[in-house]
């Protein structure tokens, strides 16, 4: 267990360990609730809010899954690396021409 001092204005630093393990990085946002435990720190992800759109909410205990039709019709299955780089050759060929 680590202990860590409450400085001016409520801030805290958390031991390096604990933020390694928890993969924090300065700016990331954290949610702090009290429990019958004590207090609750849960890190929150950030979704551009120009992206936004694109996640919705999955089956409950599911991550987030991106989905909507028209990123669905825009997929395309490659079987092989050389048939993935020749999709993009293709596509970098059409949009030269400006053809879809």
């Amino acid at each position: 267990m680590r202990r860590t001092t409450l400085r001016a204005k409520g801030q805290l630093t958390l031991p390096d360990e604990i933020r390694k393990a928890a993969h924090l990085e300065e700016g990331d946002l954290l949610e702090a609730e009290i429990t019958a435990d004590g207090i609750l720190l849960r890190p929150q992800k950030v979704v551009d809010a120009t992206r936004a759109g694109y996640w919705t909410p999955a089956a409950p205990g599911d991550d987030r899954v991106a989905g909507t039709q028209t990123d669905a019709a825009r997929m395309e299955a490659l079987a092989a690396g050389e048939e993935f780089v020749e999709a993009l050759r293709a596509r970098a060929r059409s949009r030269r021409t400006g053809s879809s």
